[in-house]
């Protein structure tokens, strides 16, 4: 298949967030095991203005490095103390828009997302829509952490985003995004976009 091309990450993360809908992450594991999934929710977090982006009022720290660099790299980041959650960069250099990854239809590598994933639940209890439902989640079972952050999804070899289907934008349901209650008048934005019978 072939990859989206930097030009396809260059726009607003609005923008980017509907368009990540349909299109394909792949994950390829140093053994050469190979995990995909569809994208079926993103949320858009719109830089310095936005009350919940990482970089609200021009934040620039070693952690959200990824956010203020080129578009098509992955933001990577910790959180809670026990979980990764994947964002892709957005824009251009110094304009730090992402867009998070929140859920995808698993496609590829089944069994070692279940494996991933076990914990109070055995392997073979979990659904497929189990595996990649919520950003953590989806981390988790595509061993997505920090050594991830700043990945080229362009030309890197271990994270990269296929072209997948094009989504209808009446397929496309946007509501406001989730746990950002603290973000004030922006908490109510609707930035959270989803696949429709996804």
């Amino acid at each position: 298949m072939t990859r989206l091309s930097r030009k396809f990450y260059q726009r607003d993360a609005t923008t980017l967030a509907r368009a990540l809908l349909g299109q394909v992450l792949v994950r390829v594991l140093d053994d050469g095991t190979r995990l995909a999934g569809r994208i079926i929710e993103t949320e858009a977090y719109l830089g310095v203005e936005d009350k919940a982006a990482h970089s609200y009022g021009g934040r620039h720290t070693p952690r959200n490095a990824a956010m203020w660099g080129p578009a098509g790299h992955a933001y990577v980041y910790f959180i809670y103390g026990m979980h990764y959650c994947m964002n892709v960069v957005a824009r251009r250099p110094g304009a730090p828009e992402a867009v998070l990854l929140r859920g995808l239809e698993p496609l590829e590598g089944l069994e070692f997302m279940r494996a991933r994933r076990a914990g109070r639940i055995p392997a073979v209890r979990l659904e497929p829509r189990d595996l990649c439902s919520g950003p953590a989640r989806l981390a988790q079972a595509l061993a997505i952490d920090r050594a991830l952050d700043h990945a080229d999804l362009v030309t890197g070899e271990a994270l990269f985003i296929e072209r997948g289907r094009r989504v209808p934008p009446d397929r496309i349901v946007a509501t406001p995004r989730i746990g950002v209650g603290y973000a004030e008048e922006w908490a109510q934005q609707p930035l959270r976009f989803v696949l429709a019978g996804a």
